[in-house]
This record gives C-alpha cells, structure tokens and sequence, in this order.
C-alpha cells in the first residue's frame, strides 16, 4: 500500500516504515504528525485518485528530527561592472517517519 501526499508545496509517495525529509513543520521532536492532503491512495485491491484530495484518509508520522541541508552557493555577477557577490544557503527540513496510512470510509 502506498499514497501520495501533499505537503509544503511538494508532493511525497510514502508507504509504511519509510523515512521522508520534508518542508520544516512546526511540530517538535518525537510529536505525532498527521497529513491530510492525501491526493492519491493505491492498495493490493483498489486504487483511489482524490478531486484533489480523498476524504477521510490520513497519513499519520512521527518527528524524528529537524535539520538543515547541504549548503548551496548563489553567486552574482555583473560583466565589466566589477560586482560579484556570492551567498550561501543551508534550507531547514524535517524527517518524518511514516507510521500509518488510514484509508478513508467509502
């Protein structure tokens, strides 16, 4: 069994047991997380595509840690001006670990 969710402006393919890095969410360390945006829901027997998302089904997780990712340099340049300015960049993610899929009731 394995769905697909939103979340952050992303979209995530999670079954149970897996560990996914996400936007940071605002719950701490070791909480539970629910993501209600599931858009799409695939079992042994039946598949399911949510308009845009399926009612009442939940993917539930828990925080396993906050952290920050590879740093990325973005650098300017300007030709014959003289201008170069280069700047770095390390974006916060959070690592959930998926331990639920609930489907909805239908």
């Amino acid at each position: 069994m394995y769905a697909i969710i939103e979340t952050g402006g992303k979209q995530y393919k999670v079954s149970e047991g897996d560990t996914i890095a996400v936007e940071k969410l605002p719950q701490q360390q070791g909480d539970e997380v629910v993501f209600q945006r599931v858009l799409h829901l695939s079992t042994q027997d039946t598949t399911k595509v949510g308009k845009p998302y399926l009612q009442g089904c939940l993917v539930k997780g828990t925080v396993l840690s906050h952290q920050r990712a590879r740093k990325i340099v973005v650098g300017e340049y300007r030709s014959r001006k003289n201008y170069r300015r280069e700047r770095g960049h390390r974006q916060w993610f959070t690592l959930v670990k998926i331990e639920k899929i609930q489907p909805g009731e239908e």
